[in-house]
């Protein structure tokens, strides 16, 4: 623990000491209520976040995975286009096919052709369904930023907490281990960073 990290941990008591000294019980209770109240919200917020962001990565992977596979099929359907359009040139050309053959390369390339603008309207689809869910999860993860003004770090173990808080006068890492140590324990920490002046 650095000096100023000490500092700020027995300046803190000192003014806790002092409110506890100040108040009365009952309204020491009811805060100590309020407080785990909103540590609950607090978690809760954080699990809502932490799935919004898991499940936004996840839609983000799987859409991403959809265009490559729609790209590889689409240069596929443009090949054998291609394919196709030669052969009917040929065939025409000679004039030695039968109509039937014919016929039947004429389905196939509008097939094809639906096929193609069946892909685009897809891959529209795709880049809509795109715009819209991934701002959503930036917003809320930028606006419980702004309410908390603490940037969480979400790629460790579960049961730990991290992050940083960034204060009026300086950032201070969050590093809480939660596996033993109560919800009251680790709420009262997180509410440690919170500055009480409006």
């Amino acid at each position: 623990m650095s000096v100023g990290e000490f500092k700020f941990l027995e300046k803190t008591g000192e003014e806790l000491v002092a409110l506890v000294n100040s108040a009365k019980m009952e309204n020491l209770i009811k805060i100590k209520d309020e407080l785990l109240v909103l540590c609950d919200q607090h978690l809760d917020a954080k699990k809502v976040v932490t799935q919004i962001i898991k499940a936004e990565t996840e839609i983000a992977e799987s859409v991403g995975q959809k265009v490559l596979d729609m790209e590889e099929e689409k240069q596929q359907r443009e090949r054998d286009l291609e394919s196709l359009e030669e052969q009917l040139r040929q065939v025409t050309a000679k004039g030695q096919m039968a109509d039937s053959e014919l016929q039947f390369l004429k389905r196939e390339l509008e097939s094809l052709r639906n096929r193609e603008n069946e892909l685009e309207t897809l891959q529209k689809e795709v880049d809509e369904d795109t715009t819209e869910i991934i701002p959503s999860a930036v917003y809320v993860a930028q606006l419980y930023h702004v309410i908390t003004k603490i940037k969480w770090e979400y790629d460790g173990p579960p049961h730990i907490i991290k992050g940083v808080h960034y204060g009026t006068d300086l950032a201070t890492p969050i590093n809480i281990d939660t596996s033993g140590e109560s919800k009251s324990a680790v709420s009262d920490k997180l509410w440690s960073f919170v500055s009480t002046e409006w």
